[in-house]
């Protein structure tokens, strides 16, 4: 592109941004993009990584859908840029586990029956991890009964508080919550 082609914002006559080259860290690849700089890290994992496990459902960061783990913490991935995110691990459902060799989350919501349209499993599983990392860190909740206390007690309360930003359309909380419990007693439901 020449400096003819776009006006004094930078931005092309179409609209467009100018692609930058951005280097991403997902599931343990380096994988490289010419994305236009305000590309959502959802659009980028699905669109041009072509990883669909990772949902678009609200596109407004309210039901979860679309949750991914960045250096181990649960992110909305529509609500984030792709490129604040080159020197990061990003990690999508895909990157927990394969139908041989599941992560035990996986595995719990396959054994609890934690999904019904399977549509906001993906999310669901990636927040789930992110939030049992959260408890073992000793991070409070709004529902954590002593927030003194170095041991969270993982209640279906707290448990559900920690997942209230995941929704289920189809209502399968109760095993959703199931399948987590399972995970974090490291057993089977």
């Amino acid at each position: 592109m020449t400096s003819s082609d776009t006006g004094s914002t930078g931005r092309s006559h179409d609209g467009t941004a100018p692609a930058i080259a951005v280097r991403l860290s997902v599931n343990d690849q380096v994988r490289r993009l010419e994305l236009d700089p305000r590309t959502s890290l959802l659009d980028a994992l699905r669109e041009h990584l072509r990883l669909s496990g990772t949902k678009k459902g609200c596109d407004h960061g309210q039901c979860g859908a679309c949750t991914v783990l960045i250096n181990g913490r649960r992110v909305n991935s529509c609500l984030t840029l792709a490129v604040m995110h080159e020197d990061d691990e990003i990690v999508t459902v895909e990157g927990l586990g394969t139908p041989e060799n599941m992560h035990p989350m996986q595995r719990a919501f396959v054994d609890s029956d934690g999904f019904q349209c399977g549509y906001c499993t993906p999310g669901q599983i990636c927040s789930a991890v992110g939030m049992l990392a959260e408890v073992a860190a000793g991070w409070p909740s709004h529902a954590t009964a002593d927030v003194a206390s170095p041991h969270i007690a993982l209640t279906d309360e707290e448990i559900r508080e920690r997942m209230s930003g995941n929704i289920c359309r189809c209502a399968a909380y109760p095993n959703i919550v199931a399948a987590i419990r399972s995970t974090a007693e490291g057993g089977t439901p």
